[in-house]
């Protein structure tokens, strides 16, 4: 059984709870998202390594997690941030349709019931 006590080299949880404690609750919020693009980018096999990790069943919960927290937090966030994200997740989505053997039918694909329909 391994000593789960943090080191030196580590940092404390009371400081990761500083450091977070300073960031604006917008780049929280653009990092998260960000972060869901890649792995669904990853996950529908649009990198280097394509076909390697594809997972078309996991790229549609990312994809729908992503769509649904920027549905979530478009009032929050100015358009300044909303507008590439929404870009990248259109992007995504028309990616999917692309990717699936048997396409969703229109408003059905994943995300859509925040963003309605996507066509290519």
């Amino acid at each position: 059984m391994s000593d789960a006590t943090p080191t030196s080299d580590s940092p404390g949880f009371d400081d990761m709870t500083r450091d977070i404690a300073e960031v604006p609750a917008v780049e929280v919020i653009v990092t998260v998202a960000v972060n869901l693009m890649s792995a669904a980018a990853v996950k529908l096999g649009l990198t280097e390594d394509g076909d390697e990790h594809k997972d078309l069943d996991e790229a549609r919960k990312l994809v729908h997690a992503l769509a649904g927290l920027l549905d979530g937090s478009a009032t929050e966030i100015s358009s300044f941030h909303a507008a590439p994200l929404r870009d990248g997740l259109k992007s995504l989505q028309l990616a999917f349709r692309e990717a699936s053997l048997v396409p969703d039918e229109p408003g059905q694909g994943p995300g859509e019931k925040y963003t309605g329909p996507v066509f290519g």
